[in-house]
């Protein structure tokens, strides 16, 4: 509900949002209003949102794994698109190896590959990568990937 919203908002950051769920939106909109934090927060889909500005940093968390696979990876897309150069991704999703598949339409989720995540980061600069697992109920596993990236500044990199 809005953590890491906040923890970058009362370091003094400017932030913006983005959730499909309208409780969620709310419940960000009124702490950010009680708190007088610089909040904006927009109720979004990612599968047809599409943002119009850069940012420094961007994140997603748990969230691409929800959508069909081309459809994830168009986003995860779009979101690469808008970080500025120099800036940072932060993205998380499941990868392939989870067993809890309990909250998923099996025809309507994605499940990347232990290397897909970093792949589709080629040409970036990798600041961590790494894979956890955590049990589940009933016995069952939730492997996820998360990778923390730097985009390129092509500005610098033409002049080298």
């Amino acid at each position: 509900m809005g953590n890491l919203v906040f923890a970058a908002a009362e370091r003094g950051c400017s932030v913006l949002a983005l959730d499909a769920s309208p409780a969620a939106i709310t419940y960000i909109q009124q702490r950010a209003v009680a708190e007088a934090l610089p909040v904006q927060a927009v109720l979004a889909d990612l599968r047809d949102y599409e943002l119009d500005e850069d940012f420094d940093v961007v994140v997603s968390i748990g969230l691409l794994m929800f959508f069909d696979c081309p459809t994830a990876f168009r986003a995860l897309s779009n979101l690469q698109a808008r970080v500025r150069e120099g800036g940072v991704a932060v993205i998380n999703v499941l990868v392939e190896g989870t067993t809890y598949l309990d909250m998923f339409d099996a025809k309507s989720h994605c499940l990347f590959s232990r290397t897909e995540l970093a792949s589709r980061f080629a040409g970036w600069h990798i600041l961590h990568s790494e894979f956890r697992d955590f049990e589940a109920a009933g016995g069952l596993n939730k492997a996820f990937a998360t990778v923390i990236a730097q985009k390129p500044c092509l500005r610098h990199q033409a002049g080298a």
